[in-house]
């Protein structure tokens, strides 16, 4: 992996591939190694990349006051910083809310959106007593010995139908989760409310959702198709909030697809 430093803070990426550029956003409680089959698949004909977000992975742990605009600006500078022009940006589940965040804060970047396993913020998605319930446990989790934490989130990621490979590996990712990182992610995601800027976005949008998905259900996928100017919805049956890891081979298909369909 490269590193960077951005605002202080050290940032690891991996970069592949030539061609159009693609920044990849990965989920909570987790870093760029959840997109190994993507950086494969689509750096024959994309440059594409995906960082560890400050406090994640390999990059350094951010001040626990960070918030989402916050890691936006971060993002933004790092976009700038490795010499990407109008990148495609695509985030799963709080990259999503990030990717939305960027758009709002430095709406020149994006090229376009693909936003999975999305949400318009916690706090723009769900009710507050449920952000109130999964930030409390979140936080809770946070302290709690990695086994633990990977025990309570791993059957709300997947169907029971992911196979041992995809929940392995992720396991291990989980696994190396930063205390500090998983805390500022939560915070910043809990007071996220995004619903007023999706109106606002003029990029090509993809919403991709799994059928069974049981942290960004099929609810909030509508409400966001419905807000946002001539997205797309595709909903990929029979899989949950990991979309990427249990069907890779429609998941990436669908982002060349509509990747190729928006190269300017």
């Amino acid at each position: 992996m490269d590193e960077i430093k951005i605002g202080g803070l050290h940032i690891a990426f991996e970069r592949r591939g030539k061609g159009t550029p693609l920044v990849l956003l990965h989920g909570a409680v987790s870093d760029s190694r959840e997109w190994r089959r993507l950086l494969d698949e689509l750096s024959d004909e994309f440059t594409v990349v995906a960082w560890d977000a400050p406090g994640c992975g390999r990059s350094s742990d951010p001040p626990e006051t960070f918030r989402l605009p916050d890691y936006a600006d971060c993002l933004a500078a790092f976009i700038e910083e490795i010499g990407l022009v109008r990148p495609h940006v695509l985030g799963l589940s709080f990259g999503s809310g990030l990717a939305l965040e960027l758009y709002r804060r430095h709406t020149a970047i994006p090229r376009s959106l693909i936003l999975a396993s999305a949400y318009a913020g916690w706090a723009g998605s769900l009710p507050p007593d449920v952000v109130e319930e999964r930030l409390q446990q979140g936080l809770r989790q946070s302290e709690l010995p990695p086994e633990q934490v990977v025990e309570a989130w791993i059957p709300t990621l997947f169907t029971k139908s992911a196979s041992t490979e995809v929940i392995d590996e992720t396991t291990a990712i989980m696994s190396e989760f930063h205390p500090v990182g998983m805390r500022a992610m939560l915070l910043a995601f809990a007071e996220a409310d995004l619903r007023e800027m999706l109106p606002t976005i003029e990029v090509p949008t993809l919403l991709l959702y799994g059928e069974v998905d049981q942290r960004s259900p099929l609810k909030i996928a509508k409400n966001l198709h419905a807000k946002i100017p001539g997205s797309r919805l595709v909903i990929i049956p029979k899989v949950g909030h990991m979309t990427h890891l249990e069907d890779p081979e429609t998941f990436n298909a669908k982002v060349r697809s509509f990747l190729r369909a928006n190269q300017n």
